[in-house]
């Protein structure tokens, strides 16, 4: 028999619980979705002289994967919501482990092309399922401290993909008759794969099933998830299709537009910007220094998390570090000392990184049921249009520019629009700070 317990032991039990069992994995889940979507870069040291490919090509690959990561992600948070977290995010890492895996067998641009875009389709219904998964499980209160742990792994991805991805390239080019990129895309593909079937035997669908938690705990989790649903709806009552149309929802795509494209760009080029500033140093060493502005990402993404969360402020949370973004991107192309770009671009990993939590936390304070599946997966595919563009744009001032400093300052001046694009959007944050009754 469970002892009864008050309401705050309760709260404090389940939120442990929740945190423990949940957050640690899908934060693995992420380190590799991550690492197979943005290896693609350090591949790229290798790939195009070994198969003569151009830069144009290059940029293109990057970008075409976000087409198929746009073109599916409504339908896959939909279905999610209708069949649940367990069957579905484990069908899809499945699939993306063995695409991510084939990219090994890259002999041309056009088996790179379509690799890339069917990554992208693999992929697209993860990262906002993820995000729809933790509505259910997380009270909107402590969401943004919960999304920051768990998408602190984009950063961590980076920290370590880059020494791993290295060290792959460096120790086994030529093992086996294979090259340095074709091993990094096989030894970090197929451990996705087998995480893929342990995420059936250990995502929970929903509170209300939860096994692993007690009956006070399940009931309480239970009635304080419905509780705040209810509220959401009483105060906006949006269905699916009001959700699609609402300049809200397409304010916030604009916006994530915005810093997808910062992110995106930044994984796909930070390795080339390195080596460009630090000529004589092996992959391994290059893996090394692309890991210091993700490190440095990390701490900071996490404590202006926790300070959105005990504020309840969301807005300028997302402003602030996009104009250190913006100044972090500008002084990299501006300033010649290798190490001083190095800063500069750990300014603007900081800035970047850090604005993803607390903009999480703006849609999830609106949507509801199936309006937040389809309103997250619409914010999350149109603005990862911008890791569309980003490649595209940064390949091009490359190619027609000798030089990526044109690149660098598009890219500050992109996240000044950014800042003023948060400041136009509304936050209404007074329900987030009432106590559950």
């Amino acid at each position: 028999m469970n002892t009864p317990l008050d309401d705050n032991s309760v709260e404090v039990a389940v939120l442990r619980k929740v945190s423990r069992r949940l957050i640690p994995f899908i934060f693995l889940l992420f380190v590799l979705n991550i690492l197979d979507r943005a290896n693609v870069g350090f591949a790229r040291l290798q790939m195009l002289e070994e198969l003569h490919l151009s830069e144009e090509v290059f940029g293109f690959g990057g970008s075409i994967f976000f087409i198929g990561y746009f073109l599916f992600q409504v339908p896959s948070n939909l279905i999610l919501n209708r069949i649940g977290a367990r069957l579905w995010i484990a069908g899809i890492v499945v699939a993306w482990g063995l695409i991510s895996t084939s990219m090994m067998f890259i002999r041309d641009a056009w088996s790179f092309y379509v690799l890339r875009f069917l990554l992208g389709i693999a992929e697209s219904g993860f990262f906002p399922g993820m995000i729809l998964y933790l509505t259910y499980w997380i009270p909107a209160r402590e969401r943004a401290q919960a999304v920051a742990s768990f998408m602190t792994a984009s950063a961590i991805a980076g920290m370590i993909g880059g020494p791993l991805s290295g060290a792959l390239m460096q120790f086994l080019d030529g093992t086996a008759g294979l090259s340095g990129w074709q091993w990094m895309f096989l030894m970090e593909g197929l451990p996705t794969v087998i995480l893929g079937f342990v995420v059936f035997f250990w995502l929970t669908d929903r509170p209300e099933v939860a096994g692993w938690l007690t009956d006070a705990e399940r009931d309480w989790l239970s009635n304080r998830m419905r509780s705040e649903q209810t509220q959401r709806m009483q105060q906006h009552g949006f269905t699916l299709w009001m959700t699609l149309c609402h300049p809200k929802v397409w304010l916030l795509s604009c916006l994530y537009f915005v810093l997808a494209m910062g992110a995106n760009g930044f994984s796909l080029y930070l390795p080339e910007l390195v080596r460009g500033k630090f000529p004589e140093s092996g992959k391994l060493q290059i893996g090394l220094l692309s890991a210091i502005p993700y490190a440095l990402a990390v701490v900071c993404m996490i404590l202006s998390s926790i300070h959105s969360d005990r504020t309840g402020e969301r807005r300028w949370h997302v402003a602030v570090p996009a104009f250190l973004a913006a100044v972090g991107w500008g002084l990299s192309g501006y300033c010649n000392n290798p190490w001083l770009v190095l800063g500069s671009l750990s300014l603007a990993a900081i800035g970047m990184y850090s604005t993803f939590a607390p903009f999480w936390s703006l849609p999830n304070s609106f949507l509801s049921g199936a309006a937040a599946a389809g309103g997250i997966a619409l914010i999350n595919s149109v603005g990862n249009l911008g890791g569309f563009a980003a490649p595209m744009l940064i390949s091009k001032v490359k190619a027609a520019t000798n030089s990526f400093a044109g690149g660098l300052f598009v890219m500050a001046l992109v996240f000044c629009i950014s800042v003023c694009l948060v400041l136009c959007v509304r936050h209404e944050r007074a329900w987030e700070k009432v106590e559950p009754s």
